[in-house]
């Protein structure tokens, strides 16, 4: 079965200041995102589509005109010109709609059983076959994937990061997921931010990183559900419409069902500039131990 993995690359990184997702962190130079399409490459995806802003276009074609080739196809579409239902609001608003938005991006190049990651987010090799088996094995078109992370193994040192927290039941289904935005580590414990108040998360939670499975039929609720979202929030220049928000809608109606697919991964990221150091020496010590190359392309 063919296997497309769809990267959102169009962050413009304001806290890390730069465009993180080329900056390199290998020991030859290698993005996050060339750690995610070698392991791809050998868990049988087929092709990649970026989802990028378009002054990005020559860096990534830059970047890419040599790395991986013959082994998987490559695709862009652009996020930032996807404003078809902006057109029926007056609507001010400088940046895209979230992560529900971009994944809406890529409906008329995907059609086929994909995988969505974010492009500075290090997921571990064992992520991307578990997904792709899943994906492979799966004969039931409203049956969506997610790779849940133990929230203590996903957070950043230098400052809060969003995750979605997910309540499974017994048999690792989801029964909701929640956009938390302010997560950190703070004296006593781990906590998110809302309303000026702090809550306390555990350590064993499970959070979704932004890596989901999907079948190609999902774009037509996907469309829809964006719809309602740019009717109720177009006057409202903050509002996001993130993937956890679409899949709550999804399993709230009854129209999809969410295996977890749980891992032990340790998650790298530059959410931060403070960030680097970290992630270039988890990557260094993958190499050290034979996960990987020196050279991946």
């Amino acid at each position: 079965m063919d296997l497309t993995l769809v990267i959102m690359a169009a962050g413009i990184g304001s806290r890390y200041g730069g465009v993180k997702q080329l900056d390199g962190i290998g020991p030859s130079g290698e993005t996050i995102m060339d750690y995610s399409i070698y392991d791809a490459i050998d868990a049988g995806y087929t092709k990649v589509v970026f989802i990028i802003r378009k002054e990005l276009q020559e860096a990534f074609n830059n970047h890419y005109k040599e790395r991986f080739k013959g082994k998987i196809k490559f695709e862009y579409v652009y996020q930032d010109e996807f404003k078809k239902y902006e057109n029926n609001f007056n609507i001010n608003r400088s940046k895209p709609w979230g992560t529900g938005h971009a994944m809406l991006s890529v409906k008329d190049v995907v059609n086929k059983p994909f995988a969505i990651i974010n492009a500075d987010d290090f997921y571990g090799r064992s992520a991307f076959f578990s997904v792709a088996e899943a994906l492979t094995g799966n004969q039931d078109a409203d049956q969506l994937f997610l790779l849940g992370y133990k929230l203590n193994n996903t957070l950043s040192d230098h400052g809060t990061v969003s995750r979605g927290l997910c309540h499974v039941d017994a048999d690792n289904y989801l029964v909701d997921v929640k956009e938390l935005t302010k997560i950190a580590r703070k004296e006593g414990g781990i906590f998110y931010e809302e309303g000026d108040q702090l809550f306390p998360l555990r350590p064993d939670d499970l959070v979704s990183m932004n890596f989901w499975g999907f079948m190609p039929n999902i774009f037509d609720d996907l469309d829809e559900a964006f719809k309602k979202f740019i009717h109720e929030n177009h006057s409202n220049p903050k509002a996001e419409f993130y993937i956890p928000t679409f899949v709550d809608i999804m399993l709230k109606a009854g129209k999809s069902k969410v295996k977890v697919l749980s891992t032990d991964e340790q998650w790298l990221g530059v959410t931060y500039r403070e960030d680097k150091p970290i992630v270039t020496g988890g990557i260094a010590d993958l190499v050290d131990k034979g996960i990987y190359p020196g050279r991946i392309v």
